[in-house]
C-alpha cells in the first residue's frame, strides 16, 4: 500500500495522473490543484504516511520548488517527482540543490511515469 500526493494546477493533468496512478498502485492517491492549499497541508500534516509527492513546477502562487522547500522542512526522506514542460538548465540545478528526487517532462508517456514512480517507491 502506497500513499501518493499529487499537486498540479491543471485539472486535466491532475485527473490523468490520478487515473494512471489508481491503475498502477495499491493505495491512495490524494490530489490538490492549489499550491497554497498544498503547502498549508504539508506544514500542518508533515506528510505523515506519504510515500511519494508528484508536483508540477509552474503553478500560480507557489511553484514546485517552493512546494519542495516546504516538504524538505518537514520531511527530508519523502521522494519528490517534479513535473515540468520546460526543463531548463537553471531549473535542474535549482531543483537538485533543493533535493528533488527526479524529473518527468510534460507531455509524458504513461510508461515513463509508472517506471519513475515504481523506482522512487522501491528506493
Amino acid at each position: 500500500m502506497h500513499n501518493i500526493l499529487v499537486i498540479d494546477d491543471d485539472v486535466i493533468t491532475l485527473e490523468l495522473l490520478q487515473l494512471i496512478l489508481d491503475e498502477f498502485i495499491e493505495g491512495e492517491v490524494c490530489t490538490m490543484s492549489n499550491s497554497s492549499e498544498a503547502i498549508r497541508y504539508i506544514e500542518k500534516d508533515g506528510l505523515e504516511g506519504t510515500d511519494l509527492v508528484i508536483c508540477d513546477w509552474q503553478m500560480p502562487e507557489h511553484d514546485g520548488l517552493e512546494v519542495l522547500a516546504a516538504i524538505r522542512k518537514k520531511n527530508q526522506q519523502v521522494p519528490f517527482l517534479l513535473l515540468t514542460g520546460n526543463a531548463t538548465r537553471d531549473l535542474v540545478i535549482a531543483a537538485r540543490k533543493a533535493k528533488v528526487s527526479d524529473f518527468i517532462a510534460k507531455p509524458f508517456k504513461n510508461y515513463d511515469l509508472t517506471e519513475k514512480v515504481k523506482r522512487l517507491l522501491d528506493a
